[in-house]
């Protein structure tokens, strides 16, 4: 996968008149949205959208969750996605039954984390949303995740995130460069969130990147890092503080692994990464693939790492689990600049205006 990565640019390069093409689509249904042509369904709710124009990991599922912990108090806090990779299809929302194969592997993690929480999933969120309005009627706010680029709702709050080592306007469009939307739709977002930022950023930087997003003069920009909390064991829950004598094999099917990967070179003796694609669903040879590397590592203190997102499509394993020394990694996002308490009143002031009206 990542020894691909050499490979794939000069591919890329060769794809670019497919990616004039794919621009021309896009453009031509933004426009349609535009001019009212296609129409957008608004709801009288407040809708939040966490989303990005490119693929890849941008941190919408921590965002989701920064979310989650700051609204979850106040307001009947909802999640719909569109449950990536699910084996099922249509509206579904998350029970005590449920699992990753049945809505995803990223709203089964918002479930796992946050029971009190209405978790949903839907391909068409226009049919999604009265749905679970109908199932959870006291619901206050709903988080859409991954819904930006879907205009047939449309949202109160836009939240767009861009990765600070590939920010969209740097990028080209699909299949040339990662962009699935166009640089222009990042002004119908009230929000944009530049996130993986390093911890040290510096205000002559943020500046910088301000100017380079030439966005609205009404339009809010936020820098986020990532911060990693304790790994705990996928089963017993004990958690495991990483040393300098730590061998980490590392497990990863996510989209962006580069800064946990930076984080471990800091942090421990040497980690070794099997790596898979984003949403794998997992199977038996690859646990065993995962035993038969882990019993190659050297050393008295080794354990396999692994995500939280990874970690939903791992539990189905749960005896061959229990005695296998795999650890995950929780991730939140940090707001630099001190000025997360500014985000958070943003949010609120959202939807306290939203239901005042």
């Amino acid at each position: 996968m990542n020894s691909n990565l050499p490979l794939l640019r000069p591919i890329r390069i060769l794809l670019f008149p497919f990616s004039l093409l794919y621009w021309l689509v896009i453009a031509l249904r933004n426009l349609l949205f535009d001019r009212q042509w296609l129409k957008s369904a608004r709801f009288n709710l407040p809708l939040i959208c966490i989303g990005n124009i490119a693929v890849g990991g941008t941190g919408k599922s921590p965002m989701t969750e920064y979310l989650i912990r700051l609204l979850q108090t106040q307001y009947h806090t909802a999640t719909l996605s569109r449950g990536y990779k699910r084996k099922t299809r249509g509206y579904v929302l998350a029970d005590d039954r449920t699992t990753a194969l049945d809505i995803g592997d990223e709203p089964m993690q918002f479930h796992s984390k946050f029971p009190q929480v209405a978790v949903a999933v839907g391909e068409e969120r226009l049919e999604a949303i009265p749905q679970l309005l109908h199932d959870r009627p006291d619901t206050q706010v709903i988080l859409l995740d991954d819904a930006f680029q879907h205009r047939t709702v449309e949202a109160g709050m836009n939240i767009v995130l861009t990765d600070y080592s590939n920010l969209y306007v740097h990028d080209w469009y699909l299949p040339t460069g990662d962009l699935r939307d166009e640089k222009r739709s990042v002004h119908r977002a009230q929000v944009i969130v530049v996130t993986k930022c390093p911890p040290e950023l510096g205000l002559l930087q943020k500046n910088r990147i301000i100017e380079s997003l030439q966005l609205l003069p009404e339009q809010k920009v936020y820098f986020t890092t990532v911060q990693y909390g304790i790994p705990y064991h996928i089963m017993a829950k004990v958690e495991y503080h990483i040393t300098q004598e730590t061998e980490v094999l590392l497990v990863t099917g996510i989209a962006n692994p580069a800064p946990l990967k930076k984080k471990l070179q800091d942090s421990c003796a040497s980690y070794h990464q099997l790596s898979y694609a984003d949403h794998h669903i997992f199977s038996i040879d690859d646990l065993k693939e995962m035993q038969a590397r882990y019993s190659q590592l050297q050393g008295d203190h080794r354990i396999i790492l692994t995500t939280e997102k990874d970690a939903v499509r791992l539990i189905k394993f749960q005896q061959e689990l229990t005695d296998m020394p795999i650890f995950v990694v929780p991730i939140e996002i940090k707001f630099l600049f001190e000025e997360g308490e500014a985000f958070n009143q943003q949010m609120i002031q959202f939807i306290h205006s939203f239901h005042a009206q």
